[in-house]
């Protein structure tokens, strides 16, 4: 076979592009368990980003239905009762300043301490304000866990496959780079993945902290109104 020949078929063989299933099957075992973590994590991410995005979609709507009923009824225990069992966040800060509202009177229904009382329903809703923010948020920590520490793991597996391709170097003493080519390829797609990993991790943290500290403002609004509301009827009395 001439020279021209071999050329034509290792220009044949020779791939186009990169087949990222080729180089996870070609990748050390280290490396391959990198990235199989790498795309859990990336998976779980996108679950996350998913899912809070109609989370908060929907408490938001149904927050937004029950402040202005709220602040309209004649009745709010009636409607308190009715969204008890409902998912909305606004309803369970409300009931928390009722409640406490109702412990301060008594069964006799007489305030005896006005200002303790304001003081105290006011601290009840606050309280319940953070307790639905910090719930909003539970699941938030993982995007930003994933965000900082994926790149550092995607280079732990990039720097273990250099090291397997310089010690291919060594067993077959050849450094031509198309000994070290394909290790070097497969040790930079572990990055490719941490970096596909931590990029939209990040991105949705931060776009989600904000809509979750906008809504825990909304809430601490709405908590206001409501303590307003009660300090005219504690005056009234």
């Amino acid at each position: 076979m001439t020279t021209m020949s071999l050329l034509a078929a290792a220009t044949i063989a020779a791939p186009t592009r990169l087949d990222p299933m080729e180089l996870f099957l070609d990748a050390d075992i280290i490396v391959q368990a990198v990235i199989v973590g790498l795309v859990l994590a990336s998976i779980w991410v996108w679950a996350i980003i998913v899912s809070f995005s109609l989370r908060m979609g929907k408490v938001s709507r149904r927050s937004a239905a029950f402040e202005r009923e709220f602040l309209m009824a004649k009745e709010p225990e009636t409607l308190l009762e009715s969204r008890r069992r409902q998912e909305v966040p606004a309803a369970r800060v409300a009931a928390a300043g009722l409640a406490e509202l109702q412990r301060s009177t008594g069964t006799a229904g007489r305030v005896l301490d006005r200002e303790g009382t304001r003081a105290r329903v006011a601290q009840a809703m606050e309280g319940q304000v953070a307790i639905e923010a910090d719930s909003l948020a539970e699941r938030l920590n993982f995007l930003a866990t994933t965000g900082s520490v994926a790149p550092f793991v995607g280079l732990f597996g990039t720097v273990w496959g250099i090291m397997n391709s310089f010690f291919q170097i060594g067993q077959q003493q050849n450094s031509s780079l198309a000994v070290v080519a394909p290790g070097i390829s497969e040790a930079l797609f572990a990055t490719a993945i941490g970096l596909f990993a931590a990029i939209p991790g990040v991105i949705a943290y931060n776009r989600f902290s904000n809509r979750v500290n906008g809504f825990e403002a909304r809430l601490q609004r709405f908590a206001d109104k409501v303590h307003a509301q009660i300090s005219r009827e504690l005056e009234g009395q």
